[in-house]
């Protein structure tokens, strides 16, 4: 990416440091940065006049990689980088498909005298090829976009090529590489409002979900849960169960903020969910990552939450937004990483120091923190998004719709 500018190179040096140092967290926070970032990659970045899309594509990845490297936890920053690699695949083809369009227009001509063909016309099999694809695709929000050609641009028709038509296809080629690069930057754009957006969309759903006197049970602290919870309460009267998220105990802080909206609320221990929960209407909790399996990653303690939850028949809804949302599969090792937290959360130093190896001095006593936790999706009865809600199941055709099976794997 040597046509990059200085600042740019160290705004993306400075966010990988951040991601490093864990000074920049959450799902959220992480992609949206990543989509800032990949926004201005693709503004700065010169596009000649062939292969532009696999210009804009090299150049992402080359900066999204290096992202994806500085934190493979934060699975968000890889979804972004292939959300952009999606968006610059679309839009290349919906101008490859304008364009044979248009010569489909003037070979389906009755007149004998137009026998112009698809190789006079310098338009490539592969874009005939793309065309195609286009027609079979289903339909998104950005190979809806339709291509205006500029007004000075002209389409000569003929077998004889002059020094004016060579101009004009020159025009052409330079009106391409602008329109594919606005049209990219105009589907970041969107992509950026959903993100900034998603807590709202999903909350709009609250009342269509938790009714009048219902109990809920949730774990871990969630912005989109906090946003959802407070819009049901504004039509609904309910309660709601807080596990306190030992060892980081977010669940506090959730119960405080809710407590604090005038909504009923108890913390209740980890170990007290079984307990508790045949007292519950339904289970709603957040999301870190949702797998295409349907699978997800959530807060420590969440399997045995959804766990509780399917013996009893209580239904288990995650929320979360589509940019959470991992092409990957969770079999993967590389994908299910977990974040090993500091000892000193379950343990205070002091009180073990005596319980050290008298021989190698190594410890005796050993204590392992995790931060994450995977629910398999037999567990799960909803996922409400930005978009709706979905069953697990229907994954993978949201899957298919934002993601380009070539970029699965970066």
């Amino acid at each position: 990416m040597g046509a990059a500018m200085p600042d740019l190179q160290a705004a993306v040096d400075d966010f990988c440091t951040k991601l490093r140092r864990r000074q920049v967290e959450g799902s959220m926070d992480t992609a949206k940065f990543t989509a800032l970032l990949l926004r201005q990659v693709i503004s700065h970045q010169r596009i000649p006049p062939s292969a532009q899309a696999s210009t804009l594509i090299d150049a992402v990845k080359s900066v999204g990689l290096r992202m994806i490297d500085a934190n493979r936890l934060e699975l968000a920053i890889g979804n972004v980088v292939r959300r952009v690699l999606h968006i610059i695949r679309e839009e290349d083809a919906s101008l490859e498909t304008d364009g044979v369009t248009g010569i489909n227009l003037i070979t389906d001509s009755d007149d004998e005298n137009d026998g112009y063909n698809i190789a006079q016309s310098g338009v490539s099999a592969a874009a005939v090829a793309a065309a195609n694809r286009s027609a079979l695709r289903a339909p998104s929000l950005h190979n809806l976009l339709e291509w205006i050609p500029s007004s000075g641009a002209t389409t000569t028709v003929g077998p004889t090529i002059t020094d004016p038509e060579v101009r004009s296809r020159s025009s052409d080629k330079n009106s391409r590489s602008w329109k594919l690069k606005h049209s990219v930057i105009e589907g970041v754009n969107e992509l950026l409002n959903d993100i900034e957006n998603y807590h709202s969309q999903v909350a709009e759903q609250a009342l269509e979900h938790i009714h009048q006197n219902e109990v809920i049970l949730t774990q871990g602290r969630s912005r989109t849960l906090l946003h959802f919870l407070l819009e049901a309460r504004k039509k609904r009267s309910f309660q709601v169960f807080i596990c306190e998220g030992a060892p980081r105990y977010d669940g506090h802080i959730l119960a405080k903020e809710l407590a604090e909206a005038d909504l009923q609320t108890t913390v209740i221990t980890d170990s007290a969910v079984f307990a508790m929960i045949s007292r519950v209407n339904m289970v709603i909790v957040g999301a870190h990552a949702v797998m295409a399996n349907g699978g997800v990653i959530g807060p420590v303690g969440l399997h045995m939450v959804a766990l509780a939850a399917r013996r009893h028949a209580v239904p288990f809804v995650v929320l979360t937004g589509l940019h959470k949302l991992c092409p990957l599969y969770p079999h993967n090792p590389h994908v299910l990483l977990n974040d090993m937290r500091s000892p000193s959360e379950i343990l205070d130093f002091g009180d073990v120091s005596d319980c050290l190896d008298d021989t190698t001095g190594g410890p005796r006593l050993r204590a392992v923190n995790p931060a994450f936790d995977y629910v398999p999706p037999e567990l799960i009865s909803l996922f409400i998004t930005d978009s709706g809600g979905h069953n697990p199941s229907y994954l993978y055709r949201l899957v298919a719709e934002y993601y380009s099976p070539e970029d699965f794997a970066l």
